[in-house]
């Protein structure tokens, strides 16, 4: 890529292999979001509203509302991990597109 010479964004991002890098990330990004929002917010409606269910002793004195939330961590490590393998494609893609544009 040439320094002094700044890319024709408009035309980068009219090319369909931009827009089909743009639904892709839509089509990933956006149902990870919905899960861990989900995951993060069923520990709190768990232990509010259904209290007796995870103080039951699972493993001795842990309940399970202490596994969930221990389990929390993992699935974040988790989503994390497999997001920086998706962005490696991802960055992938865009530098193709940016080689085919000319820069």
């Amino acid at each position: 890529m040439n320094p002094n010479h700044e890319p024709n964004w408009k035309a980068i991002a009219a090319m369909p292999e931009f827009q089909e890098l743009l639904r892709a990330k839509r089509r990933f990004v956006i149902p990870c979001c919905i899960f861990f929002t989900c995951y993060y917010l069923s520990l709190l409606i768990l232990v509010g509203w259904f209290a007796d269910l995870v103080k039951k002793p699972v493993l001795g004195l842990v309940n399970g509302a202490y596994l969930f939330a221990l389990s929390q961590f993992f699935m974040t490590w988790i989503m994390a991990y497999v997001y920086t393998a998706k962005a490696a494609k991802f960055d992938t893609q865009a530098a193709a597109i940016l080689t085919k544009a000319g820069h």
